[in-house]
């Protein structure tokens, strides 16, 4: 029986050093960036063009896989927001649950959204990361031109003349009016409607599942994508992509240690640095871990015993935030769009500028808390404004690595909300919050 047990203790940990030793996702895809970038060079200038290179390899084996691939994200768009909203919504419906605390979260997490985008917008402007970067004779898809509609138009666009043409054509402002209306109607009806809301609950499970399900095989769409785009433009790509990670540095430090901390500031009149220090573990956690839902016991803990905040506002907002805020994901977004255009030259009208920053700041209320899924929103913002999708393939790989710090920006966005909302309703002990640890 000893030996047995012996056996037993050892299996079990050969067991735990195997599962030690699995590659995580964001290893196997920035491995396939960097491979996939040097396969594309080596074909780029090593390569000699023929049929084989030009027809087989790059516009055959790579194409196929790499837009496959994006074709199975795009497939995620639609119903992967319509029933996050949905639930989302759900959760925040009822209004006299809501109160003072909800209608004060919910403005805060829609305006720092929105001045995220506005963020990264102006610093992607201003750095330009996709010039010098002519990705336009690369993709063959064509691009649609975008119309001239009059503002009146666009306003009236928003409301779904029918759902079912909008849901199969891609109309994403439509779907989130419905969508939104749709969750706070189930909400406000409550066990009389359990059935459907049930349904979307359930369904929503499922699009996540999926969406985990398919990010297994981004390794090989991104080595494929990464690799076709460098086979054809060789070394000129990577000074633009190492721009647009500066750029997404850049404006999350200011989001993150600039905006929050002044909001903080003016509303509550606490310290940013002391909130900052004890709050950081809690950052580190969300950038080890790229998902913001997996942060809410954490964060809940650390804003009660270590900031003074009450547990009946935390554990509403907290949840609440990990839904409906994801400014990091809103800034990765703007940044993206600049980016494309530039590499695509294709030029932004202000009217596009306006519909990138009210899209994203929708759009995020339907981002769920998970890695990388962002992605799968970035799409819908970019065909918002008639950009090409398969743009994704340039920033897929280095933004897989920008998601961990995207995910410690939205959880502290999250924690400095509470803290505000906390301390305007007397549910904050600022003996807790000042005290040195």
């Amino acid at each position: 029986m000893a030996d047995e047990k012996i056996k037993d203790i050892k299996n079990d940990k050969s067991e735990t050093k195997k599962e030690k030793k699995k590659m995580g996702l964001s290893t196997k895809i920035f491995i396939a960036l960097i491979t996939g970038a040097i396969a594309g060079v080596l074909i780029h200038y090593f390569m000699p063009s023929g049929y084989f290179r030009n027809t087989v390899l790059v516009n055959g084996i790579l194409y196929v896989l790499g837009n496959g691939f994006i074709r199975l994200m795009q497939m995620l768009v639609v119903p992967l927001v319509f029933c996050s909203l949905v639930c989302g919504s759900m959760a925040i419906g009822d209004t006299k649950t809501l109160g003072k605390v909800g209608v004060k979260t919910i403005i805060f997490y829609l305006v720092t959204t929105a001045l995220a985008i506005c963020l990264a917008l102006g610093v992607a402007s201003i750095i330009s990361p996709g010039i010098g970067m002519d990705v336009s004779n690369v993709e063959t898809s064509p691009v649609p031109d975008a119309e001239k509609v009059s503002m009146v138009d666009t306003l009236l666009n928003i409301i779904p003349v029918n759902i079912f043409n909008s849901l199969s054509n891609g109309d994403m402002l439509p779907i989130i009016v419905f969508a939104l209306f749709t969750g706070v109607l189930l909400a406000k009806l409550g066990n009389n409607t359990s059935t459907v809301a049930n349904f979307f609950s359930q369904w929503n499970d499922i699009m996540m599942e999926m969406t985990m399900s398919i990010m297994k095989v981004a390794p090989i769409g991104v080595f494929c994508l990464i690799a076709k785009t460098f086979s054809l433009i060789g070394f000129d790509a990577f000074l633009p992509m190492l721009k647009y990670m500066l750029c997404v540095m850049l404006a999350l430090a200011l989001q993150c240690f600039g905006v929050y901390q002044i909001l903080l500031f003016i509303f509550t009149r606490l310290n940013p640095i002391r909130f900052i220090k004890k709050f950081f573990p809690v950052m580190m956690f969300a950038f080890s871990t790229s998902t913001s839902n997996a942060t809410i016991p954490m964060s809940i803990e650390t804003l009660h015993k270590k900031m003074g905040v009450s547990k009946q506002i935390s554990s509403f907002t907290i949840p609440l935030g990990a839904t409906i805020n994801m400014d990091g994901t809103s800034i990765m977004q703007g940044v993206a769009v600049i980016f494309i255009a530039q590499a695509y030259n294709i030029p932004l009208s202000a009217s596009a500028i306006c519909t990138v920053i009210a899209t994203a700041t929708i759009a995020s209320i339907g981002t769920a808390g998970v890695p990388s899924v962002g992605l799968v929103t970035l799409s819908m913002v970019l065909t918002s404004v008639g950009l090409p999708t398969e743009g994704i393939a340039l920033i897929m790989g280095i933004d897989r690595i920008l998601d961990m710090l995207r995910t410690a920006v939205n959880i502290t966005g999250d924690a400095v909300c509470t803290t505000i909302v906390s301390k305007q309703q007397g549910a904050l002990n600022k003996e807790v919050f000042d005290r040195n640890e």
